[in-house]
């Protein structure tokens, strides 16, 4: 299971990589594709003609499970032909389709993109809107946070393919040795964090160098909603409720000095997972297959718990990470695109060799199986996690947005609002400074930004 949960952990610090490479693409990359279906009007049953006709067309991934899913759908449809390619990561996908989408060519009839890199390539045209196709009637099959992803906007860009509610993971060990509390409430967390530091100094309670995925699901789960975009005209706002809520709670927490500072998925910080250095983790349900893969000394000792809450009350959720596969505009043959997508992502044949490489699921009847919720984990000392993390799933907040350049946003991240973390200043400043570098960069992109 390890291989695609880790793989997609790293495509995250990959993206980031690769996101200045797209700068100054902006709005003129628009695909020159007529937005049309191949055999006339988009319909279900322009769907089903195409896959029985067959065709051939290509499809781009770094899922693992992907080959394995093509034999499969290739046997359901012996006249289709898919290509596969293996883009490697999300920064590698990124960057090759972008550059075939401004070239005009070369670009794949489907292809895989993490969540938050959707609004990129949507909002100039580039992806085609499966509403017409019936992907709306799929809308149920899916939980809300995933589904919010792709068709958040209005139009349908694509289809879910996994999903990653936050949780808390925190190691037991560390937990019961100094007399820690697993917190339901972030004013807890802190308290935890001051404990620990008092107790253990080595210790590091919270880990967090100044990553942006972690920082927007934060925000998200705050209740921030700070972007949003219609067209070509985005807003930014950076001091709405939520987004400063979570800006004190983890703003106390750098000025205290209770933040680690271990460069995250580097092997210093697989050792500090494994060996009780790190004890709590806030991330996405994708996390347990790394946790085997990587830290294996860290098991036995590891536990999962919901998501701290701001008040105590009801659960509030977000998702950290995940992505969707998307038809392409510039696609010659988008009826069979679209079909091959509706089954890679709704038929059960395909999620059962997703989930048989260690997916987490996007689908609610996968999610809600007694089978998936009953699996105890010999990692998490035979915890059911999922009973923890599908929980999770259910309470993920609707209505958030991403920017449509939020992977070049991410790469700034760092030498803006992560000045703070580097310095234990003010992160609501640091965050002021993020956002003006964002608003000028949208702008010179041919975008409309306040």
């Amino acid at each position: 299971m390890s291989s695609q949960h880790k793989r997609r952990v790293f495509t995250r610090s990959a993206t980031l990589i690769m996101a200045a490479a797209l700068i100054g693409t902006g709005l003129v990359a628009c695909s020159s594709g007529d937005g049309g279906s191949t055999g006339g009007a988009a319909s279900a049953d322009a769907i089903d003609a195409a896959l029985e006709k067959g065709g051939t067309i290509t499809y781009w991934t770094w899922t693992p499970s992907a080959e394995a899913q093509v034999a499969a759908f290739e046997d359901a449809y012996p006249n289709v032909d898919v290509k596969l390619v293996d883009t490697a990561g999300a920064g590698d996908n990124n960057l090759k389709l972008q550059n075939a989408i401004t070239a005009g060519s070369g670009a794949p009839d489907v292809v895989q993109l993490e969540y938050q890199s959707i609004p990129q390539f949507a909002l100039p045209g580039s992806l085609v809107d499966l509403t017409d196709y019936g992907f709306g009637d799929l809308k149920d099959l899916y939980t809300p946070g995933p589904w919010n992803a792709v068709a958040g906007t209005g139009p349908i860009y694509g289809l879910p393919q996994d999903s990653g509610p936050m949780a808390l993971f925190y190691n037991k060990d560390v937990f019961d040795e100094y007399g820690l509390d697993v917190p339901t409430t972030w004013e807890e967390y802190i308290a935890g964090a001051e404990k620990l530091k008092e107790e253990a100094p080595e210790k590091i309670y919270v880990n967090d160098t100044g990553d942006a995925g972690m920082a927007t699901s934060l925000i998200w789960q705050a209740g921030g909603r700070p972007f949003s975009s219609e067209g070509t005209d985005v807003t930014i706002d950076l001091t709405d409720e939520g987004t400063q809520k979570w800006a004190d709670t983890w703003g106390e927490l750098i000025e205290k000095d209770l933040v680690g500072d271990i460069a995250g998925w580097t092997d210093e910080w697989f050792s500090a997972l494994s060996d009780d250095t790190i004890a709590t983790l806030t991330t996405g349900a994708w996390m347990p297959g790394v946790f085997e893969a990587s830290a294996p000394d860290g098991s036995g000792k590891w536990r999962v718990a919901p998501m701290p809450t701001y008040d105590g009350g009801e659960a509030v959720n977000a998702e950290n990470g995940g992505s969707a596969q998307v038809v392409v505009e510039q696609s010659k043959n988008k009826d069979l695109a679209a079909g091959f997508l509706r089954w890679l992502n709704s038929d059960e044949a395909s999620i059962k060799v997703f989930l048989e490489s260690g997916g987490f699921p996007g689908t609610v009847a996968d999610l809600q199986s007694d089978e998936f919720k009953g699996y105890e984990s010999e990692y998490f000392g035979g915890q059911k996690i999922n009973e923890v993390l599908v929980a999770g799933a259910e309470s993920v907040s609707t209505g958030w947005q991403y920017l449509p350049w939020q992977s070049y946003a991410n790469s700034i991240y760092a030498e803006t609002a992560g000045q703070a973390y580097l310095n234990k200043t003010d992160l609501t400043a640091a965050l002021d400074d993020w956002a003006k570098a964002n608003v000028k960069y949208g702008n010179e992109q041919g975008y409309t930004v306040k």
